[in-house]
């Protein structure tokens, strides 16, 4: 009762024995699939390994929470397809035109630990997020929220797989949660429809191609063979999840955190390529999209537009390029340029 009026959908309790992962977690890093995401290689098994991470940890409480901005169409699957289709606009990836996830959840799950500690008496506790070395979908899984989809998200049933994640390290034994079988079946339609077929096999995710980590975590020149793939996307991609069928059950947040912010939903990519980084810190305040920094949000915007001149030419595109190329980072000017190739 208390977590579903804190805004979470589930709560669930893991132990802390995470051993049959790490061999899987080694053979990912060992094929280099994290890319430039240096941080999952270096606390090494101390992601496996709650109680490394916080001394005294003894079981593991986990949180859902849905994102589904509350005034989600029914057929928002489509209605995101469609999105795509219209490639002047920049595409946000669905978490992100809210709120910073972050700092809703961390409050949250502080405030959860709060009411159990008066409950229980003082104990000791660390909350996260996708913040730490963490395997949160690994407990999730183990906690009962859902089962690893093939595209290595996790999914329920009553859910689908549009919700945050969030664990509470505790020192107090609780009992632990029921697993719940997986129900992906044969079914391929992550795999199928993944723009960069970087679900390289079912459960197996080479993030080096995801766009996700191309437009977020990649600080780098984003890779000439999949540039134009990207599309339109600007900011993460929801595909995978977007064909997947038990999506259909995705549910809308209980919180208006998650509601989509004027001028990042809909808007088009000359808008936004024009923003100043002043204008970049003010839109993004308190959102996800701020910790990308203003010159990679120039850099995917760029790509987009040059995605958009591969159909035909843009003067109103080609002028914006040409407008920013002279004062943009040695980083921007090289995707102006590849952009203006089209």
């Amino acid at each position: 009762m208390w977590a579903r009026e804190l805004g979470f959908s589930q709560i669930g309790v893991a132990g802390v024995d995470l051993s049959s992962a790490e061999a899987g977690l080694m053979a990912w890093l060992a094929q280099g699939f994290h890319g430039d995401m240096t941080y999952m290689a270096a606390h090494g098994l101390k992601r496996a390994r709650p109680a490394e991470l916080v001394p005294g940890t003894v079981s593991v409480i986990t949180a859902r929470m849905d994102y589904l901005p509350s005034g989600t169409p029914h057929d928002w699957q489509a209605v995101e397809f469609e999105r795509l289709q219209r490639p002047g606009e920049g595409i946000v990836s669905v978490y992100a035109r809210g709120r910073d996830y972050h700092k809703v959840l961390r409050a949250r799950l502080q405030k959860l630990s709060e009411r159990l500690a008066g409950h229980l008496g003082p104990f000791g506790h660390r909350v996260f997020t996708d913040s730490a070395p963490v395997l949160e979908a690994e407990l999730a899984s183990r906690s009962g929220q859902g089962w690893r989809g093939k595209h290595t998200l996790v999914l329920n049933r009553d859910a689908g797989s549009m919700f945050f994640l969030g664990e509470i390290y505790v020192d107090v034994a609780l009992p632990p949660s029921e697993p719940v079988p997986d129900h992906c079946g044969s079914c391929s339609a992550c795999i199928d429809v993944c723009p960069t077929q970087a679900i390289v096999a079912p459960y197996r995710l080479d993030a080096r191609r995801c766009i996700s980590y191309l437009t977020i975590e990649h600080a780098g020149p984003i890779p000439l063979e999949l540039r134009p793939l990207i599309g339109n996307r600007i900011y993460g991609c929801d595909d995978c999840q977007l064909a997947c069928p038990w999506n259909k059950f995705a549910q809308r947040s209980a919180l208006p955190d998650f509601d989509e912010r004027a001028g990042l939903s809909g808007a088009q990519l000359v808008t936004l390529f024009a923003w100043s980084e002043e204008e970049f810190l003010r839109y993004t305040e308190g959102s996800p999209i701020r910790r990308i920094g203003h010159e990679r949000w120039l850099r995917n915007v760029a790509v987009a537009m040059g995605n958009v001149l591969r159909r035909g030419h843009d003067a109103m595109l080609v002028e914006a390029l040409h407008r920013r190329f002279d004062d943009a980072s040695e980083l921007v000017r090289e995707h102006i340029a590849w952009a203006l190739e089209q």
